[in-house]
């Protein structure tokens, strides 16, 4: 959290950490909302998850890996949980949220992120918050957001590195893009 003790989104951490609580509003809102939003809030929730870690994975985890003691290791477990994640969300992602099957892997997947974001907060964010000064916080959140901005929308397991995420992102985030915009045309959007 910032110095002042307020979330903000100019700082970095902050901003991660707000879109965390974000993610757990979502799952909440599928796992616990009224079944006629449960498809709206479930297409919230992939768009968010999908930007989220793929900016994490373009500025967060180079840093870290790059400026923390034992930086290599902190990174390369959270991208193992990341992957195993986005293909959990892969699999829910063309899914009916009236499938039987929906609500019991929504809630997997709502413990392997959780669980994924209380490991980032702790090992990574407040190590890095200790490490940058706001300034250098703030440059961050806006490298993170213009990550987020051209990111794909929904998950693709195997590309959890930033390299990955260069090579591949711009084309699967215009894919992504043209997909949501067929899909919202389909639901009459």
């Amino acid at each position: 959290m910032s110095q002042t003790g307020t979330r903000t989104d100019t700082d970095v951490i902050d901003l991660l950490i707000a879109q965390h609580s974000r993610i757990r509003d979502l799952f909440s809102a599928v796992l616990d909302g009224p079944a006629e939003g449960r498809k709206q809030s479930f297409e919230a929730l992939v768009r968010l998850l999908a930007v989220h870690e793929t900016a994490e994975e373009e500025i967060i985890h180079p840093m870290a890996r790059r400026r923390l003691p034992g930086g290599d290791g902190i990174v390369d477990d959270r991208l193992a949980e990341e992957r195993a994640a986005k293909e959990l969300l892969a699999e829910l992602d063309g899914m009916d949220p009236g499938d039987p099957g929906f609500l019991p892997k929504v809630d997997a997947l709502r413990l392997a992120v959780l669980t994924h974001a209380r490991a980032e907060e702790r090992y990574e964010f407040a190590r890095l918050d200790a490490e940058f000064g706001p300034a250098q916080r703030r440059a961050l959140a806006a490298a993170v957001k213009a990550a987020e901005a051209t990111a794909p929308t929904h998950p693709h397991p195997g590309t959890e590195s930033a390299t990955k995420n260069m090579l591949v992102g711009p084309m699967a985030a215009m894919v992504d893009r043209v997909r949501d915009i067929l899909r919202d045309k389909g639901d009459g959007g």
